[in-house]
């Protein structure tokens, strides 16, 4: 099996456990309106999709490894493919036309990716003062991204697609300098670089908990979008990364990208208004905690009234 297979077939599990934990997120967030972030660490909910992430997440570590960035980042796309249709089930509806031609979109333009960036098995690590820039400049972003104002939801959701695209990229130089037999298992620049990683990966799951709050379909696709951007960005700066077949490749991977882009912007604009989770039993494998109904006494036959008689007097 080659490596770029393995790199997809990862990718795709990755996507999947992604989509699910997403999916719980939204819901838990849409129930925690208003309570805070921090509250949510005492729900065994919200563990359970910290749990999802966690097993995407070394999913998607090792499909750095066999995958450039320019492949296995892109492919993230299809979380949100695999969440519109665990998404509709969890709502108790069926997939719609346009949601349909959305992921018809999506993988198309995922087809035309995979051709061009399917390189070799990636070799090339950042240097730890090249790590320490890229994080400097990307916690400038976040900081930017994550001030006050006005739609919070998709500037988190952006500040989060960044931070986990750093993530990754930081991901893939540990995975390699620690998998490289030539070099000391735990050096000062793997050890530096894990840490920046476990920095970007806790404040990226934070911002989607936070951008989650106002619905599931735009803040996902902005996260979509942003994570293969920083982590192509820096694969093709800094990591001698190159698409295939010269100018056409460039070509190909530009218009793979709008029509992926255009696929996910569709899936996100296609989400009908969300259905409580306590009316779906699904949402009992997603960890959701019913709501307390109000109490309402049984129905127990009453006997009727007697009227009183009025006698009138002729």
């Amino acid at each position: 099996m080659s490596a770029t297979l393995v790199a997809v077939v990862l990718s795709l599990f990755s996507a999947v456990a992604y989509a699910a934990a997403a999916v719980a997120q939204e819901r838990l967030a849409a129930k925690a309106a208003g309570t805070g972030v921090l509250r949510l660490f005492g729900n065994s909910a919200w563990w359970w999709s910290v749990t999802l992430n966690a097993s995407a997440a070394l999913l998607h570590v090792a499909a750095l490894k066999y995958g450039p960035l320019t492949l296995v980042q892109p492919l993230g796309a299809l979380t949100l493919v695999a969440a519109v249709p665990l998404g509709a089930r969890v709502a108790g509806r069926r997939v719609s036309a346009v949601e349909w031609r959305g992921t018809a979109l999506t993988l198309l333009g995922l087809a035309a990716l995979l051709v061009t960036a399917s390189g070799p098995a990636p070799d090339d690590i950042l240097s730890v003062s090249q790590a320490l820039g890229v994080a400097a400049t990307t916690a400038v972003v976040i900081g930017a991204l994550s001030r006050p104002g006005a739609r919070p939801g998709l500037r988190h959701a952006g500040a989060s697609g960044f931070a986990s695209g750093v993530a990754s990229a930081l991901t893939q130089t540990v995975t390699v300098a620690a998998t490289d037999r030539t070099g000391p298992l735990l050096s000062v620049e793997v050890v530096v670089v894990a840490l920046l990683v476990a920095a970007f990966a806790t404040g990226g799951l934070l911002l989607s908990q936070t951008a989650y709050r106002g619905g599931l379909g735009a803040p996902l696709a902005v996260v979509t979008l942003a994570n293969p951007v920083a982590a192509a960005a820096i694969g093709l700066s800094l990591l001698g990364e190159r698409l295939q077949y010269g100018a056409v490749g460039v070509l190909l991977a530009g218009a793979g990208a709008a029509i992926a882009a255009w696929g996910v912007v569709t899936l996100s604009r296609s989400a009908p208004e969300p259905v409580p989770a306590d009316d779906h039993p699904v949402a009992a494998v997603l960890a959701l905690e019913p709501g307390s109904a109000a109490y309402e006494p049984a129905f127990v036959p009453q006997p009727p009234r007697r009227t009183r008689r009025h006698l009138t007097r002729l």
